[in-house]
């Protein structure tokens, strides 16, 4: 604990225009934690070389191992706030929370004087109840291994060897190059961009990375097994052990299912190849036709609403009565397999793959224009995707008179004569149309090759395989919003199109930028420090395994898979798996799990220093608003910026993440007679914001049995609410407080337990 504190009040950012801060720095030196403080001071600009200067004097004279700072928010600042490593600091936002976000209530004026000694007074507790933690510092092995061979695998062994790291390097086949190296050519991937295509070497890439002395090659083989955590990984291949630092997955992609494409033609007209295939043609013996023929026009369908349209079709393309099988009115369902074209390997994926489709279809087009200079391309599509610098590559193909573009909605395609003919609807000349073509070419679908397989084969508790991959159909990355290239497995970095559909100049970019998040993680966990998104923290959780009682609560929850089980079934700690959300901390029931600056005695003290009036009659409401650090906090802070403001009667306390909000918090605020909890959180479910993926959701979950708690008791589950906020909800958020504010005086009136 941080037993001898200093507190110190700044009067800048019109702090001292609305604050008496001389009689607030006499509130902290003798009010009711007099005992903790030692010294207590007001500044006039706290954050000025003066100020600053200040403080380190006092913590020299008086051995100051806390430090509260009552100013700014904690996001502001906070290169200056930093007095050494053993001295600990808590911030107060008297400016954004207070003056600056302050809303007189004419019933109870004279509020904000309360609401700076409440803030004043939490900050104090939670400074007395934190500890510099201490972190383990394990022995890193330094090794990259990269798993997968291709365009981006190639480039991330590289990237890391060249920073000095050595790199494993496993592919699956037997030779290198993957994909890319049966590609024909790519479309450009650099300067000047409006080219028809450009030469991959992918033969030299991988000569380079053959006689990198950094770079061991292992060539058909996979990964058996991942076990252990970042820095000290144990990767078994091909029966051997290695030492790996950490990760970087770039096993690319497989081709969606044809049986997807068949309302579009493919194995029933037999001039319908997939884009795939049309590709290895470029690449082998040339553009043909089913006959050996060169064609004279070959269309290219970049549209797949026909794939998405909720209806069961038959192996036969057409679709079923009444979801009966092909064949008239039989009813016979073994006469021909019935699937169902919405399924998400074939629609999800391709609709993933828009943008590479698009781009697909404009090199294809213009490999017609190369190997088969006398015939036409057509290129039909619903939304041509070429974002940034590609809408050049768009426009050379616009320009080219042998290369014709149409939007359109495809209806079908069908076989007459020799040739297919598309059905399209909604043109660029408004009518429909038909269009008879020696070669149809139809999108091929990325399929992560995360979406069938394990891959990695973890030896962890939750299983070998990533978690809850369906929220992305498969696609390895965790957090696409706010952390690029990392997984849900702290260590692994997915870079190419395991991670989203891309083309190879993105999927270089990737290979580097997973390389660096490597490095990175090998680097932090050599220092004992956390890696994304509370980069730096040197916290970790710490257990009391006297009073666990083998729930495995905080095992299963783990968004990161970061704890084992012995062979007890206690838990297993893996602090470099571990992010420090306090997930865990917030799952335990016997709450045993806690950090050595952030814990449930500390945030539970915390909201017991929030003053709360017996009656309403006597200074309004009390509502404690529980926020998430990573999006509400923040919005809360632009909000108060930008001149906003809300209820005089809520009280904040910013959480890492709503995932570690303990019931026992709930509890205490109702028992103290707080009106009213708000817990403000990132977005979950399908499109997720959470930093920690599954903290919104999980608290959300939790909430139900709090509110099945509080039925209990007599108080109504309505007073406890949790709202989803994204940062750039901060014109949204002060309205969302006032009425929650409002519905509670309104509707439910004081807490049955206010005055215990």
């Amino acid at each position: 604990m941080a037993e001898k504190l200093g507190v110190y009040i700044c009067g800048g950012c019109d702090i001292g225009d609305n604050l008496d801060v001389d009689a607030l720095a006499e509130f902290s030196a003798n009010g009711k934690h007099s005992s903790y403080v030692t010294v207590a001071k007001s500044n006039p600009v706290l954050c000025s070389p003066e100020g600053k200067a200040m403080i380190e004097a006092d913590i020299a004279e008086h051995g100051l191992d806390g430090v509260v700072c009552c100013a700014c928010t904690p996001r502001a600042k906070w290169d200056v706030f930093k007095f050494g490593e053993k001295v600990q600091v808590e911030r107060v936002s008297l400016r954004e929370q207070c003056v600056w976000s302050y809303q007189e209530d004419p019933q109870f004026p004279g509020q904000m004087e309360v609401i700076a000694k409440d803030y004043v007074n939490m900050g104090i507790i939670k400074m007395f109840n934190s500890k510099i933690p201490e972190p383990e510092f394990p022995e890193a092995f330094k090794t990259v291994l990269v798993v997968g061979g291709g365009w981006a695998g190639l480039n991330a062994a590289l990237n890391a060897a060249s920073l000095g790291y050595p790199v494993v390097l496993v592919e699956k086949a037997d030779t290198l190059g993957g994909k890319a190296a049966t590609m024909y050519k790519s479309f450009p991937l650099g300067a000047p961009f409006s080219d028809r295509e450009q030469q991959i070497d992918v033969a030299d890439l991988i000569a380079k990375v053959e006689a990198n002395d950094k770079i061991q090659v292992i060539t058909g083989a996979t990964i058996e097994a991942l076990a252990g955590a970042p820095a000290q990984y144990k990767a078994t291949i091909a029966g051997t052990e290695y030492e790996i630092g950490a990760v970087v997955m770039s096993t690319g992609f497989v081709p969606g299912k044809t049986k997807f494409l068949a309302p579009l033609g493919y194995g029933t007209v037999k001039n319908v190849v997939t884009s795939a295939e049309f590709e290895a043609m470029a690449a082998g013996d040339g553009i043909k036709t089913p006959d050996g023929k060169t064609p004279s026009s070959v269309a290219f369908i970049v549209d797949t609403s026909l794939l998405t349209k909720d209806v069961v079709y038959g192996e036969c393309g057409e679709a079923c009565e009444e979801e009966l099988p092909c064949g008239e009115s039989s009813t016979e369902e073994d006469e021909c397999e019935v699937f169902d074209y919405s399924d998400k390997e074939s629609a999800k994926h391709l609709a993933y793959s828009s943008e590479l489709t698009s781009l697909v279809a404009l090199k294809h087009a213009n490999y017609v224009r190369e190997l088969a200079p006398d015939a036409t391309a057509y290129v039909i599509y619903d939304h041509m995707m070429v974002p940034g610098i590609n809408e050049k590559y768009y426009q050379a193909a616009q320009d080219d008179p042998g290369i014709m573009l149409t939007k359109g909605t495809v209806t079908g395609v069908s076989q007459v004569g020799s040739s297919a003919v598309i059905t399209a609807k909604n043109t660029l000349l408004g009518a429909d149309i038909e269009l008879a073509a020696d070669l149809v070419v139809v999108p091929t679908a990325v399929v992560p090759t995360t979406a069938a397989e394990p891959t990695m084969n973890f030896v962890y508790r939750q299983g070998p395989a990533f978690p809850d991959l369906e929220l992305f159909d498969g696609f390895a990355d965790s957090n696409y919003i706010c952390f690029p290239y990392e997984t849900r497995r702290t260590g692994v970095y997915a870079a190419g199109c395991v991670r989203q559909p891309m083309g190879l100049g993105l999927a270089a970019e990737d290979a580097a930028g997973a390389a660096l998040k490597a490095i990175q993680c090998i680097e932090s966990a050599n220092r004992g420090m956390s890696v994304h998104p509370r980069s730096g923290d040197l916290s970790f959780p710490e257990f009391n395994f006297m009073r666990c009682t083998q729930c495995k609560r905080c095992t299963e929850e783990c968004p990161f898979g970061a704890l084992d089980d012995d062979e007890k079934g206690t838990p297993l700690p893996n602090p470099t798996r571990c992010r420090r959300c306090g997930t865990c901390m917030g799952a335990c029931p016997e709450r045993v799990i806690s950090f050595s600056n952030y814990g449930i005695s500390q945030i539970g003290q915390a909201i017991k220093e929030v003053k709360v009036p017996d009656t309403l009659e006597e200074g309004g409401p009390r509502i404690i608003v529980l926020c998430c650090e990573n999006d509400a906090y923040p919005a809360l802070d632009m909000a108060a910026m930008r001149g906003k403001s809300w209820s005089p009667y809520v009280r904040f306390i910013p959480v890492r993440c709503l995932g570690s909000v303990n019931a026992i918090w709930v509890a205490d605020a109702m028992s103290k007679g707080v009106d009213g909890v708000m817990m403000l959180g990132c977005k979950y479910g399908d499109d997720y914001q959470c930093h920690f993926v599954k903290g919104s959701e999980l608290c959300n979950r939790r909430k139900e049995n709090i509110a099945e708690s509080l039925g209990r008791l007599g108080v109504e589950p309505e007073r406890v609410e949790q709202y989803e906020v994204s940062i750039d909800m901060y014109d949204q958020v002060p309205a969302m407080i006032d009425e929650f504010v409002e519905n509670i005086t309104t509707n439910f009136g004081p807490n049955p337990f206010k005055g215990y």
